[in-house]
């Protein structure tokens, strides 16, 4: 049984069909099916039912698929353990939220770039619980979270630190010299959200919630970017990790109301499945990435 013969079904089967299964090789369509058909002959076995021009797994290609993905993934490795023994390279595959992408990211990708320039970097953005099924279904090397603190049966998370977050308002707000801004002063505010699945708008809601406040009306919005202007445009507050709002505290184009977050921290996390191989480059960028975290401490962050 050949792997370039396995490597084929499994293209076949992502495709949904030898046509292009073979465009997406640049084979002839021929070659295609001389291969299945080999793989076929050698197990005994049709691996694909077809009718028509459409074709779907025969209970024995269902049941070769997960070996065939585990063969593919180990000859992957062992090509880039041999090909780059004498240094580090390959790719990683990253997966971020904006936020962690926008404000934390950066100092790291720019620092790892410099040290490893023959290292495919890809960045893949999505919110938390998305970034951990990119993780479990292996589309993902690692992934930056930004949540609360919890265990995974499937993944190695580790925090890095504490994100502080911060409810802000348009600096001339009626709350932004309160010694204290309570839930229910919020009943009548317009709130600017990140979209639905942030894990810190969730625990703000729930938070909200709790204390009987429903606010209304609320906007949407789908950068951090956008709800920031929009907070000093004075179109409402909104609840958002410190370290995206520092520069325009700092420059006083934005208020910070005395808002009680224990309830609703979370932290900056790095996560990788338990199984995963770690290659040089994985390794060595999970070292820079320490190194960084270590910098963020007192950055307008809880230790």
């Amino acid at each position: 049984m050949e792997s370039r013969h396995l490597f084929t079904f499994l293209v076949v089967v992502e495709a949904g069909s030898f046509t292009r299964a073979a465009q997406k090789l640049d084979y002839a369509q021929s070659s295609i099916t001389a291969q299945i058909q080999t793989l076929e002959g050698e197990l005994g076995q049709p691996l694909f039912d077809r009718i028509g021009k459409k074709i779907s797994l025969t209970d024995a290609g269902r049941r070769l698929l997960p070996y065939a993905q585990e063969i593919s993934k180990m000859h992957s490795m062992a090509e880039e353990a041999l090909r780059f023994q004498s240094g580090i390279g390959g790719s990683l595959k990253i997966g971020a939220p904006e936020s962690l992408a926008a404000f934390r990211l950066p100092g790291i990708i720019r620092e790892f770039r410099g040290s490893f320039p023959q290292v495919e970097m890809i960045l893949k953005p999505g919110y938390c619980w998305e970034l951990q099924e990119m993780i479990r279904s292996g589309e993902l090397d690692l992934a930056f979270l930004l949540q609360p603190e919890r265990e995974d049966r499937d993944l190695h998370i580790e925090t890095l630190v504490h994100e502080e977050m911060a409810l802000v308002a348009p600096v001339n707000h009626r709350l932004a010299h309160r010694s204290k801004t309570q839930p229910s002063d919020l009943k009548e505010e317009t709130i600017l959200h990140t979209e639905t699945g942030c894990s810190y708008r969730l625990l703000f809601e729930q938070h909200l919630n709790a204390h009987g406040v429903y606010p209304d009306p609320k906007l949407e919005f789908w950068s951090i970017e956008a709800i920031k202007q929009c907070v000093m445009a004075g179109l409402g507050i909104s609840f958002l990790p410190l370290v995206t709002v520092q520069k325009e505290l700092a420059e006083g184009t934005m208020a910070r109301l005395n808002w009680d977050d224990e309830s609703q921290r979370v932290a900056t996390q790095v996560a990788y499945h338990r199984k995963k191989w770690k290659s040089p480059a994985l390794d060595a960028f999970m070292e820079t990435v320490r190194q960084h975290a270590v910098g963020w401490q007192g950055q307008g962050v809880h230790g």
